[in-house]
């Protein structure tokens, strides 16, 4: 068995391609409460007033291609139920239309889509302790989520929508691949996650430290398809976030060892899955920080 991925490797930023920048920062501005960190021609850098969360780069002309692999949703993670129950309140009021919701029973889940039809999740943790277990796999199901309980949780509270909190985090990613079984050869065989649990014969939910799914993986609409033509709606990249740059040259050599084509980026490593879906393996932003510190410290004693 291979060496499981750290433990503390989270999911970082997103990169989507969208038909129309303005049109786009509306929405994840005004209606999912983005703040925008910066940006460059015709790409914008969001999140929610720490580490980027979410890229942006507009392709005009830009079409969503349906039978594809590619995203299914990006999950945003926000860090209490109220919070969940603020947020949807505000898409209310926004007449924002939901596309679904869901108690998975280790997380409540609402779903939305943004102007070019890319999907996202906005979820809350359930406690570790309410996580169900069938053996040892975590029972994920589908089941309605009690909205009217979710909002029940702004009773006694005079909190107004501000945006996203600063805890909010990139919870998992969930993707369209062509092949269930080589998809979990490239994740666990190779990257190291650990499977959590698998939902009817067509999706596999992986995670470290065992959460319970940084990548979501399913075939549902997606069996033997090809990945959309460049410049199309959708996912450009994802990140994943190592705890360390030792871990980063680990997982580094294990793709290297089992023949996958890498491409070294000022970021990091960037790699594809099976079903060409791409993955930006890098470092924390507080390793990020501690590195550049550690440069910074070297070049004062190279100057004196």
């Amino acid at each position: 068995m291979p060496e499981s991925i750290h433990p503390n490797t989270r999911i970082g930023a997103v990169a989507l391609t969208i038909s129309n920048l303005d049109r786009s920062l509306v929405f994840y501005q005004d209606v999912l409460g983005f703040q925008v960190h910066r940006r460059a021609g015709d790409t914008v850098y969001l999140g929610a007033g720490g580490p980027d969360l979410l890229v942006l780069t507009q392709y005009p002309g830009a079409v969503l291609v349906r039978g594809t692999t590619g995203l299914y949703h990006f999950a945003i993670l926000v860090p209490s139920r109220l919070v969940l129950a603020l947020a949807l309140r505000h898409l209310d009021e926004t007449r924002t239309p939901l596309q679904d919701s869901f108690n998975h029973w280790c997380s409540e889940s609402i779903y939305v889509a943004d102007p070019d039809g890319n999907s996202i999740e906005i979820y809350r943790d359930c406690p570790r302790s309410q996580w169900l277990f069938d053996g040892t796999q975590l029972r994920i199901d589908s089941v309605p989520l009690d909205l009217e309980g979710v909002l029940s949780e702004l009773s006694g509270h005079n909190d107004a929508w501000s945006g996203l909190p600063l805890q909010t985090v990139i919870g998992h990613m969930h993707l369209r691949v062509a092949n269930l079984t080589e998809a979990e050869a490239f994740y666990v065989g190779v990257l190291g996650f650990d499977i959590v649990a698998r939902y009817e014969s067509q999706a596999l939910f992986v995670s470290a430290g065992g959460y319970h799914g940084h990548v979501g993986l399913n075939t549902w609409e997606s069996v033997d398809a090809m990945p959309p033509p460049p410049g199309s709606i959708g996912l450009r990249h994802f990140s994943v976030s190592l705890p360390n740059k030792a871990e980063l040259d680990r997982v580094t050599k294990c793709l290297r060892d089992a023949g996958v084509t890498l491409e070294k980026v000022p970021a990091g490593v960037l790699v594809r899955d099976p079903s060409a879906n791409a993955i930006l393996l890098t470092v924390s932003a507080s390793e990020k920080a501690r590195i550049r510190s550690v440069e910074l410290q070297e070049e004062v004693r190279n100057i004196s």
